[in-house]
């Protein structure tokens, strides 16, 4: 790994979280395996040697249990669920070098040898525990089995995290007054032995690791707390049946109680085997195309090539809940056993329904065959996906919203330009080129946008990555617009002819640039381009040269979304919610809606769902949105709130604090003045899009002094997200609001 700008010399990995083998894929999920695809293609446009890697989470307790339920094996439940994930993700362009999953026998071999490595180092030993179990049903219970109370916030919980509380990892024995998921019944705390990974022993190799790390700032702040709190040894391995033998010998036949050495009728955590998914993806990869094209030994090991003596760069792409996993444990593993360390982390944020949590019970959701099956193309929902905010950063999905960033972006500012510019240029000549080179003034702006796209990839910024297409475009619409070569082809032909020449060169260099967010779409423009080869081959490179192809006719590459439309879209899922409603309603007491969503395995982030459809938050899976806070009946009068002074304010610069997990530094200019305001969003928004963002400000807020620094001001942001006040017009630095 060389930390250098991309493109590198060092082979690239990029991974997405496993997808947990329970439940149907609906947009919310989509988020993040977009975002990883995008990343991956525009390395690849860099020039950057890059292998995408997944495979489906198949262990766990919910697999089992709703395997039982359905009346089949476990494996072929959860294989059923990964040969239909296998399936889905091509069909929004979601394209993996290799997709495997956790049971198969690659991640066996590879997973065990890792954890006698482990215990060949000395990082691993056993203890006693006390582990619940089930007296009444006769069995012990696994995390997932578990429910109770956090021992550090008083929350309800389960058995692994206090998902409705403080978020914390949670070993087993340490939830109180716990209660069988299974049965309802009382559980008690039996002493077992189990093994245990030495975490705590790499603390100071972690924070260091913290500060090498790249990718998006929530990834790097929030471990941070979890190490200065200090670190705990983790348990790897559970009472189950169902997955990867721990690597310790045969099991006996001795049953199931107190005395038993860790090596018996256990199975390691599926947190333990998950992560190491990613390894065996790439060796099968590797396996699967030669050595010699992508090495995975070179991009994982340290030492294994003399070229790559630390081994590639190895990009995380996953959801916000498991950045403990993938910062902490997932790292400690690695550094334990001599592998590459992550380059970077991506953790996205949230995906809202209008507003509103998804909820699979009620059926509140667009799910993703569901959209296909409308007839809308996959590329308009990855645009819509990957710049719709920082990667970070919440995103809410109506179909208003998808309508107007469509017709507004893809249809108005990119399309038009395409659609005019080809159009004029196929009617008036043969083919391109049709100057002999492209103008200064243009190959300035299309270097500006290969500048911006790299940086992009840098900045682990998919919406960047769009956002230079657009960019690009929006150029071109006013060139074109500004040069008229419609009035020039009579009276001076050759200037016309140097502005449609700069316009097809402006339309290739977005064929190759909006590949990654538009693969099919960019083709296509590429076909019509008449250019050689394929645009999935082409580095940044190729946007720099002039258009040398022979032009077909264009034909339009993205559809208006009427109103009509979009009306008959919300009533199908206002109906399909209610009808989903009424049927909960009428179920039987002890049958709810929540108990259907846990059943599920989608919404209750069960037993390590290692990614986006394994927990309610990264889905948006959730019927326990926040309470909105009653209206106060307290009132002020109109001059009271002349008092308050609130400006419109652009951050210029946005930086964190040291020592301070949450609070950031910003300089925002108001117009008459530019001042210092410390803002608690570092953990919430990327700090590097900041600048740049227009606020809305409390200029006479008092002064105050938070870790040294003089704060002259208060943002404002609504709700615990801190989702930014600001403007939808041009109000400049220094407007009142009022």
């Amino acid at each position: 790994m060389s930390h250098d700008d991309f493109p590198t010399d060092d082979p690239a990995v990029v991974t997405c979280g496993l997808p947990y083998a329970n439940g149907d894929l609906h947009i919310g999920h989509l988020r993040t395996y977009v975002g990883g695809d995008v990343y991956r293609r525009a390395l690849e446009r860099l020039g950057q040697e890059t292998a995408f890697v997944s495979g489906s989470d198949m262990h766990g307790t919910p697999v089992a249990v709703n395997a039982e339920q359905e009346g089949v094996s476990p494996e072929r439940f959860a294989l059923d669920w990964h040969e239909r994930y296998a399936a889905t993700f091509p069909k929004f362009n979601v394209e993996f070098d290799n997709y495997g999953h956790t049971h198969d026998e690659t991640n066996t071999e590879v997973t065990q040898q890792l954890v006698r490595d482990l215990d060949e180092a000395g990082h691993l030993y056993e203890k006693e525990i006390m582990v619940a179990y089930d007296p009444v049903d006769d069995q012990y219970l696994p995390d997932r089995y578990v429910e109770g109370t956090c021992p550090y916030c008083g929350a309800h919980a389960r058995g692994d995290e206090c998902d409705e509380g403080c978020q914390r990892h949670l070993e087993p024995g340490e939830v109180e007054d716990p209660e069988s998921t299974i049965t309802g019944n009382p559980a008690e705390y039996r002493e077992r032995t189990h093994k245990f990974f030495e975490v705590s022993a790499f603390a100071e190799y972690l924070s260091d690791f913290l500060d090498r790390l790249e990718g998006t700032s929530n990834a790097r702040n929030q471990p941070r707390e979890w190490i200065e709190q200090g670190l705990q040894d983790w348990c790897i391995t559970r009472d189950m049946d169902w997955g990867i033998d721990y690597p310790g010998g045969e099991a006996t036949e001795s049953p199931r109680e107190g005395g038993e050495t860790a090596e018996q009728d256990l199975v390691l955590y599926v947190w333990v085997d998950a992560p190491i998914e990613y390894i065996s993806s790439t060796k099968q990869y590797s396996e699967g195309v030669g050595a010699d094209a992508f090495d995975w030994e070179a991009a994982w090991k340290e030492g294994a090539s003399d070229a790559h003596p630390e081994g590639g760069e190895i990009v995380h792409v996953i959801g916000r809940d498991i950045i403990q996993h993938h910062t902490i444990f997932w790292p400690a593993m690695l550094e334990a056993t001599g592998h590459a360390e992550p380059r970077a982390v991506m953790a996205s944020g949230f995906v809202t329904l209008g507003g509103k949590g998804f909820s699979t019970s009620r059926d509140r959701a667009v799910w993703a065959d569901e959209y296909l099956d409308e007839g809308f193309h996959p590329d308009p929902l990855r645009y819509y996906l990957a710049t719709n905010g920082g990667f970070q950063q919440d995103v809410d999905f109506s179909w208003e919203k998808f309508r107007d960033r469509v017709n507004t972006e893809l249809v108005g500012t990119v399309g038009n330009f395409l659609y005019r510019s080809l159009l004029f240029a196929h009617r008036n000549y043969d083919d391109a080129p049709i100057a002999d080179a492209t103008s200064d003034e243009v190959a300035e702006r299309i270097d500006e946008a290969i500048d911006a796209f790299a940086a992009a990839v840098n900045d682990y910024s998919v919406r960047a990555v769009g956002d230079a297409v657009t960019d690009l475009a929006r150029f071109g619409n006013e060139y074109i617009q500004r040069s008229e070569p419609w009035k020039l082809v009579d009276d001076e032909p050759e200037k016309a002819a140097q502005v449609i020449h700069d316009c097809v060169a402006i339309a290739k260099a977005i064929a190759v640039l909006f590949e990654p967010i538009a693969p099919e779409k960019a083709e296509r423009l590429w076909d019509q381009l008449g250019e050689d080869g394929s645009v999935h081959e082409t580095t940044v490179e190729a946007a720099r040269e002039g258009p040398a192809g022979d032009l077909a006719e264009p034909t339009e590459l993205f559809a208006q979304i009427e109103d009509e439309r979009v009306a008959a879209l919300n009533e199908k899922l206002e109906a399909r919610v209610a009808d989903a409603e009424d049927d909960e309603s009428g179920e039987e007491d002890g049958e709810s809606g929540e108990e259907d969503d846990e059943a599920d395995g989608e919404e209750s982030g069960d037993d390590g769902g290692t990614d986006e459809n394994d927990t309610a938050d990264e889905s948006g899976d959730t019927d326990d949105m926040p309470d909105i806070e009653p209206l106060s009946d307290d009132r002020i009068g109109f001059d009271d709130f002349q008092e308050l002074d609130i400006r419109i304010g652009r951050i210029e610069e946005a930086e964190g604090i040291e020592g301070a997990d949450d609070l950031l530094k910003l300089r925002v200019d108001l117009g008459a003045e530019t001042r210092t305001i410390v803002a608690g969003l570092k953990q919430l928004h990327d700090v590097d899009d900041l600048p740049g963002t227009k606020v809305a400000v409390l200029a006479n807020m008092e002064k105050a002094e938070l870790f040294g620094v003089e704060s002259n001001g208060m943002v404002l942001a609504a709700g615990e997200e801190a989702d930014l006040l600001t403007t939808h017009e041009d109000a400049g630095p220094g407007t009142k609001v009022k």
